[in-house]
């Protein structure tokens, strides 16, 4: 399996089908988060999701490209859902959000590794009413 491979694997398994039973075979224990807001390691980063999919049941992610090179895959989509529970200390507000995000993986022996992410976090904030 390609590394591009395993990220739409671990992708699809998790923000569209929200099973992480893949986890364990293709992310790394010491997974090295660059994103503030998730908690590092596999089990940070499961957690994370756990609790982002009680607040939005209907996550779900669109992939448009992603292009690998070596060790690293980089991936561009949008995320979306309807926000119906408490999410990153934002009481539900019932507002159906999407944003994109340009995520950076490196991969080691074939697992999820290490990760950076660009996400519109301001146009989240908007659609879901936090911010002007």
């Amino acid at each position: 399996m390609t590394n591009a491979e395993i990220v739409g694997l671990v992708g699809n398994s998790v923000f569209n089908q929200h099973d992480f039973s893949v986890l364990a075979d293709h992310v790394r224990e010491d997974y090295i988060q660059h994103n503030p807001l998730v908690p590092q390691g596999r089990s940070g980063f499961e957690a994370f999701f756990r609790d982002a999919f009680r607040a939005v049941p209907d996550w779900s992610y669109a992939l448009n490209n992603s292009i690998a090179a070596g060790d690293f895959v980089w991936v561009y989509g949008a995320y979306s859902g309807t926000h119906s529970g408490e999410w990153l200390g934002i009481p539900a507000s019932g507002k159906a959000f999407s944003f994109h995000a340009v995520d950076i993986f490196r991969l080691e022996d074939g697992r999820l590794a290490e990760h950076w992410d660009v996400m519109d976090v301001y146009g989240l904030f908007q659609q879901l009413g936090v911010i002007a």
